[in-house]
C-alpha cells in the first residue's frame, strides 16, 4: 500500500483490494495466483491470538506480527532502556501440514514454535552497518509440521546491541500449506475461466521499490507476467489493476480488456479501487511519467555513477522530452468513462483558450493539456515539444465547455546565461497526450 523506507507508516486501517472489491460486489471468488514477495508476510488473521509485545518496561500489542520504528522507542522509553523486544502469539491452524514460519529484520533473534527452537543467531554478519541494516534485511524461513485445530505457542525473541534500539524492523513470517507457484497460478487460471470478469492486482513490493536503492529492472516481480497472460487467455474480460510508484513493464497490455493504474494508494485502496470498478467514481488521472514497450527504449537507462560520476549527458532531453521510440504509454495518457471532441483552440503569447464537449453517456473530467514547438533557431537544442500548460474540466453529457489555459513567459525561454525568450513563430496543440494531439494554431512572439 505504500512502499518501502520512510513511506512505510502505520495507518490506523488498511482496506485491501480484495476487501473494497467484496464490499461492492459480494459474489467475489479469490485466489492468490502469485506471490512477488521476496520475504513471507507478516502473520495476521484467522487462527491468531493477539501479537504481545514486550520491551522490559513497557509492553503492547500490534494487529500483525511486524514491528519497526526509527528514532524515538515506543512508550518514552529511552534507547539505553531497550535491550530486547520479545514478540509472544498463539497459533492455531485451520489446515494441518508443513508451515513455513520467517524471521526477517536485523539484531540477534530466538524464534521457538511449540517445543522447536527453530532459529537462534543473526541474519547480518557482526559490524554490518546502520546503513545496510535498513535497506537490506534479511529472512531465514522454517518448515514445520503442525496438526490442524492444535493451538501452538510462538514466541519471537530479539536481542539489540547497546544503542540501536533507535533502529527497530522485526517481522515474523508465516505461510500455511498450499500449493506451490505453478499451482497458484492455475488456481487462478481455472478460477478466471468460471467467472464472468477476471480482476487481476499486480505491482511492485517494498523491497523492490523504495528509497536508498535503486530498482534493478523494470519488470514486475515474480512470475505476476505470466499470471496476466495466463488469466487473460482464460477469460477475455481480464482487469489488470497495477499497483506501482512508477513504471513497469507490461508485456500483456494488448491481451487484456483494461488497465488501471493506481500507484500505492494508501490505506483506503481497497475502497477507491471498488469505487472506479463499479463506475461510481471515473478514472481521472494522466500520466506524469512516460512507460515504455521495452526497457531498452528507454532514453536513459543507466544510472549507476562509474568513479563517482555520472554524466548527464541527455541535457535538457529528460524525461518524455527525449523518447525516440514509441511508448507504451506516452506522458499525459489517461483514459475516463467517457469521450471528448475538441472543437476550437484560440490563442495569443499569453493564454490559450480551448473549447471542447463531452460526447459520452456521463459525467467526465478531461485534462486538457497544451504542447509547444517552434523551428526558430536557438543557440540551445529545442525538444519536439514541450508541455505549455494544463487545466482540467468537467462537463455533463453533452455539454461544451471553455476552458482558458495560461501560457506562462517561460514556455517561450530557453537558458543561455539567464532565461531569455526566443521570438518567432510557434505551433501550439492542444492534445488529450503528447501522442493524441487534437487541435493546432500558430502563434507569433515578438
Amino acid at each position: 500500500m505504500l512502499g518501502g523506507g520512510s513511506a512505510q507508516v502505520a495507518p490506523p486501517h488498511v482496506i485491501s483490494p480484495l476487501d473494497g472489491i467484496r464490499q461492492a460486489f459480494p459474489d467475489v471468488s479469490y485466489a492468490i495466483g502469485a506471490d512477488p514477495r521476496p520475504f513471507l508476510p507478516a502473520a495476521q488473521g484467522p487462527g491468531w491470538s493477539p501479537f504481545r509485545i514486550d520491551l522490559g518496561a513497557y509492553r503492547f500489542e500490534v494487529p500483525t506480527a511486524a514491528v519497526r520504528w526509527l528514532g524515538d522507542p515506543p512508550g518514552g522509553l529511552a534507547v539505553a532502556d531497550i535491550g530486547f523486544l520479545e514478540l509472544t502469539t498463539t497459533y492455531t491452524p485451520d489446515t494441518g501440514g508443513e508451515h513455513v514460519f520467517a524471521v526477517s529484520g536485523f539484531g540477534a533473534f530466538e524464534l521457538t514454535v511449540g517445543d522447536h527452537k527453530l532459529y537462534q543467531g543473526s541474519l547480518h554478519p557482526p559490524g554490518t552497518g546502520r546503513a545496510d541494516l535498513l535497506l537490506h534485511p534479511r529472512e531465514q524461513r522454517f518448515t514445520v509440521t503442525l496438526p490442524a485445530g492444535s493451538p501452538v505457542p510462538v514466541t519471537l525473541r530479539q536481542s539489540f546491541e547497546p544503542g540501536m534500539g533507535h533502529s527497530v524492523g522485526t517481522t515474523l513470517g508465516h505461510r500455511p500449506p498450499g500449493p506451490d507457484e505453478d499451482g497458484l497460478i492455475a488456481e487462478a487460471v481455472a478460477l478466471a475461466a468460471r467467472s464472468d470478469v477476471a480482476v487481476v492486482v499486480v505491482g511492485t513490493t517494498e523491497q523492490v521499490e523504495s528509497e536508498g536503492f535503486d530498482r534493478t529492472s523494470l519488470a514486475l516481480p515474480g512470475r505476476q507476467d505470466e499470471l496476466v497472460s495466463r488469466v487473460a487467455a482464460a477469460n477475455p474480460r481480464t482487469v489488470v489493476v497495477v499497483n506501482a510508484g512508477a513504471p513497469v513493464l507490461l508485456p500483456w497490455a494488448d491481451e487484456v480488456a483494461a488497465v488501471l493504474l493506481t500507484w500505492f494508494p494508501g490505506q483506503e485502496a481497497g475502497a477507491a479501487l471498488a469505487a472506479v470498478l463499479s463506475g461510481a467514481e471515473e478514472p481521472g488521472g494522466r500520466l506524469p511519467t512516460t512507460w515504455p514497450r521495452r526497457a531498452e527504449d528507454c532514453p536513459v537507462l543507466a544510472v549507476t555513477p562509474q568513479d563517482g560520476i555520472l554524466s548527464y549527458d541527455e541535457g535538457i532531453f529528460i524525461g518524455y522530452r527525449g523518447w525516440t521510440e514509441r511508448p507504451r504509454y506516452a506522458f499525459g495518457s489517461g483514459l475516463g468513462y467517457t469521450t471528448w471532441s475538441y472543437a476550437e483552440l484560440v490563442a495569443s503569447p499569453e493564454a490559450a483558450t480551448v473549447t471542447l464537449t463531452n460526447t459520452g453517456d456521463r459525467t467526465g473530467r478531461e485534462v486538457v493539456q497544451l504542447y509547444l514547438s517552434s523551428s526558430a533557431p536557438a543557440p540551445a537544442e529545442r525538444p519536439r515539444q514541450w508541455l505549455a500548460g494544463f487545466a482540467s474540466v468537467e462537463a455533463a453529457p453533452g455539454e461544451t465547455v471553455t476552458v482558458r489555459v495560461p501560457l506562462p513567459e517561460r514556455a517561450f525561454q530557453i537558458w543561455s546565461d539567464g532565461w531569455r525568450t526566443v521570438p518567432g513563430r510557434y505551433t501550439l496543440t492542444a492534445a488529450h497526450a503528447l501522442d493524441d494531439p487534437r487541435l493546432t494554431t500558430d502563434l507569433d512572439v515578438p
